[in-house]
């Protein structure tokens, strides 16, 4: 029999962990939470301090059984889940259904490599009750929101909506984005750019220079009239070159991974949702079989918004850069980053675990999509301790008796961190800033030849779309989640419909929009952005001891119970009076309306009942709805044998069959074969 049991939440976990315990350990996994609230009812009892009514997940007993049985058999328990809150609420969930707290230990895992798990072993910890009751204060806030609002969402809209206290603001931020684009007025302008020769230098190649004032004056351009007339009245200039300003720059590699900073390099590179993304780090760092090595976890937690560097991991990397390129590349002394103000600071930056296994070394044992993401994280800490990149900077500027140009040229001297990772970027940040563009030798006062200017029209941009990587930024800046619920926040406003991804971008639905503004009419507190960032930080101080869960929960009901009171009332009803659509009717005239239903969105008149008509739709390129109409079944040469009149072709999931014209006045339908009906 086992001395000792190290219980963990996943079997990938549980079976890289078995590999370097030895015969004195079993490891068993929980697969996950084994207690949770009911999902049948809102399972808090609020007049008894918000006592949560915990009970084991139906399909968890048989996992509870096994550890029941695992736990009697071992002097000691090691409770080895995730070392955040989630983790926590597991451990403390175990301990206390399998009474085992006297001879239970909590180890905090952050790494999946021998080392790290004999150390943790070597030096346990007891659980944490305060990280407990954080959780448990996330868990019960977002039951009180989600069981109490959505089923308003399911009166007034229709069933299968869900509200969320943190989900609900994402999809508020996603809105009023969509709104300023929507309102954002279009503006024309013109830019002027030339192009120059330095006089007798036998120089061939013109480089370019755009045109920044024209009578002393910034350049603002309207109209294509307004650049021609300037064309005209500085094309005949003399030029020279006013000022060379030339300085030696260096660009310092961005801190190693965090969440948010991997979920978003993810999608930029990789084109990986931030649910995919998380789910190829999960097995990452639970454990990947490298043959002979048998499983390892090859990175870091990847839940962390810290980028705290260990000591080790950092002896490790600058020799495993020394060795590999040299000393150019070293920096004296090793890279620190600062950790954000709001940062818990709980766990390491997301790093390899070791750097004898490169991404190219274990290539063959990695699925194409895992060797992606390793490889991401590799390069992206590696670059974090390597040197600057150092590059020459030339700005120049050109005057004439009317116009100022000016140009800026970058020349790099040295790669430094670029010779192993560039940050990626957003597509609507493309702008060519980073290329390098070379400039001839001009000293001041030079005389310039100008060749050609070119006039170029262009309008102003709204403010794009978020992408799932800029919106986890936008959440990030904003305080709003944490972490761990930045995936699920993304995931959930597009499984509920209410946001769409376009082109990779998020755009919100009719629906999404409907709801949003109803959610902000009835709980405007709940829905502030502010709000939220704050009960997120109120939350960091439960873990931290310095608030009790209780208190904070008592504070948020005392105005959440009155909104609620009066929403059901204040909320209009889209079942009943749905969103317009602007379109009329096309059998009595009337307005049509977006209406939802169990199959989705679809057109509805506004005299309903009086007029029954409704029709399916889409929308276009530009956003415009499209009725889709129905279309008319093929008729058969065979008549009804009950009614007698015509039988009509229709398609049905199973195939295509014989069904009456009269329907629904009669229902006769038959299966078609090599025999028609008579």
């Amino acid at each position: 029999m086992a001395k000792s049991l190290v219980i963990v939440e996943s079997p990938a976990k549980a079976k890289t962990i078995k590999n370097y315990l030895g015969k004195d350990f079993s490891v068993e996994a929980s697969s996950g939470h084994l207690i949770d609230l009911p999902k049948n009812k809102l399972g808090v009892d609020i007049e008894n301090d918000f006592k949560p009514q915990y009970e084991v997940i139906k399909n968890k007993k048989k996992y509870l059984a096994k550890l029941e049985k695992a736990a009697k058999n071992a002097d000691k328990v090691y409770l080895a889940s995730d070392p955040d809150r989630e983790g926590e609420a597991i451990a403390w969930h175990i301990a206390d259904q399998l009474g085992i707290k006297d001879k239970s230990y909590r180890i905090l895992i952050h790494e999946i490599t021998e080392k790290a798990i004999k150390e943790s072993i070597n030096s346990p910890t007891t659980l944490s009750e305060d990280k407990f009751d954080a959780q448990q204060a996330r868990r019960v806030l977002d039951r009180l929101v989600g069981y109490q609002v959505s089923p308003l969402l399911w009166k007034k809209v229709r069933r299968g909506l869900s509200a969320g206290r943190v989900q609900s603001v994402a999809l508020r931020i996603v809105v009023e984005r969509e709104r300023e684009i929507e309102k954002f007025i279009t503006k024309e302008y013109w830019s002027i750019e030339g192009d120059f020769l330095p006089i007798n230098s036998g120089d061939q190649n013109p480089f370019s220079a755009n045109l920044i004032r024209f009578d002393s004056n910034k350049v603002e351009i309207g109209s294509e009239q307004e650049a021609a007339n300037i064309v005209n009245q500085i094309k005949n200039n003399d030029y020279h070159v006013s000022s060379v300003d030339k300085k030696e720059r260096t660009r310092k590699a961005q801190p190693p991974f965090i969440t948010s900073t991997l979920q978003q390099e993810a999608s930029r590179k990789l084109r990986f949702s931030v649910k995919k993304t998380m789910a190829i780090a999960q097995k990452l760092y639970e454990g990947i079989e490298l043959g002979a090595v048998g499983p390892m976890g090859l990175i870091t937690y990847m839940r962390t918004d810290s980028v705290r560097i260990s000591d080790q991991a950092l002896s490790e990397s600058r020799k495993y850069i020394m060795d590999k390129y040299g000393n150019k590349y070293l920096p004296e002394k090793p890279s620190l980053y600062k950790v954000k103000k709001l940062a818990q600071d709980a766990h390491e930056a997301i790093r390899p675990t070791s750097f004898d296994f490169s991404p190219d070394k274990i290539k063959a044992h990695l699925a194409g999509d895992e060797f992606e993401l390793y490889k991401l994280v590799w390069q992206r800490f590696l670059a974090s301790q390597m040197t600057p990149i150092i590059y020459d900077q030339t700005s120049i500027e050109i005057k004439s008796e009317k116009a100022a140009f000016r140009t800026t040229g970058s020349i790099i001297k040295f790669e430094g961190f670029s010779k192993v990772y560039i940050e990626g970027k957003e597509e609507d940040e493309q702008n060519g800033e980073d290329d390098e563009k070379k400039l001839p030798k001009l000293s001041k006062d030079q005389g310039l030849s100008l060749k050609d200017l070119k006039m170029e029209q262009h309008f102003t941009q709204p403010p794009p779309r978020f992408s799932e990587s800029s919106l986890v930024r936008e959440l990030e800046e904003k305080g709003i989640g944490r972490p761990s619920t930045y995936s699920s926040i993304i995931s959930t406003i597009q499984d509920r419909e209410y946001v769409k991804r376009e082109n990779r971008k998020l755009k919100p639905t009719v629906l999404g929009k409907s709801v949003n503004d109803m959610l902000i009419d009835g709980f405007p507190e709940i829905l502030d952005v502010k709000f939220t960032a704050d009960m997120e930080d109120k939350l960091d101080k439960v873990e931290q001891g310095s608030i009790n869960w209780v208190d904070l929960l008592k504070d948020f009901y005392k105005v959440f119970s009155q909104r609620l009171l009066q929403a059901e009332d204040k909320m209009k009803s889209l079942r009943r009076d749905g969103v317009p659509a602007g379109i009329d009717c096309n059998e009595c005239g009337a307005p049509m309306i977006i209406k939802w239903g169990k199959r989705g969105e679809f057109l509805s008149c506004s005299k309903y009942p009086e007029c029954k008509n409704a029709k399916p739709f889409n929308y276009d390129e530009d956003g415009n709805i499209k009725v889709v109409e129905k279309v008319q079944p093929e008729l058969s040469d065979i008549n009804c044998d009950k009614c007698g009149k015509p039988m009509v072709i229709r398609q049905s999931r199973y195939g295509k069959f014989y069904g009456c014209s009269g329907y629904p006045g009669c229902k006769n339908i038959k299966r078609m074969n090599k025999e028609k009906p008579s």
